[in-house]
């Protein structure tokens, strides 16, 4: 009988309705992602925020804010040195993100920023050959957001412990 009776009252609770009538549900606490996104925990889906920390196992991209575009640093690290590490700039149109590494245009792409996600495309320049060592390549790298902080993002470093992100500002 008293289970019968605490199951009515959690299914009376769940119901939604304030029992005057209306049919507003009753305002609730945030859920763990909406809090999450407040505090910046996680990058908030609708924003398109591109600054922040992007990460996949050993894949690591950084990108902050730098005079009208972005400054971006990418490090892939396989282990036995083979890896790929560069730093250049980036500018988004949409969800295409062009991308320029090793200070010229030899290797210039670009890549989609899609839900939050970058993906670089399956095949990049011969000369992003020159920023990865032995049999590492930067084509088809994919990484997902972990935190939307500039200066997180500014703090990676790649294997050889250089600063990919930094700004002087």
């Amino acid at each position: 009988m008293i289970r019968v009776l605490l199951c009515a009252l959690l299914i009376a609770g769940c119901s939604g309705s304030d029992g005057g009538g209306s049919d507003r549900a009753p305002r609730s606490a945030p859920d763990l992602e909406t809090a999450a996104i407040r505090r910046g925990v996680i990058r908030d889906p609708e924003s398109g925020v591109l600054t922040g920390l992007y990460a996949r196992d050993t894949d690591r991209v950084c990108i902050v804010p730098q005079g009208m575009g972005y400054r971006i640093g990418v490090s892939v690290d396989y282990g036995d040195s083979i890896m790929c590490s560069g730093t250049g700039h980036a500018n988004r149109a949409g969800e295409t993100l062009h991308i320029e590494l090793g200070g010229g245009s030899a290797c210039s792409f670009d890549a989609r920023f899609d839900d939050g996600h970058i993906i670089f495309p399956g095949k990049v320049p011969p000369g992003c050959e020159a920023l990865c060592t032995r049999r590492a390549s930067l084509a088809g790298l994919e990484v997902d957001p972990i935190s939307v902080s500039r200066s997180e993002a500014a703090a990676m470093r790649d294997s050889r412990n250089r600063a990919l992100c930094e700004t002087g500002g």
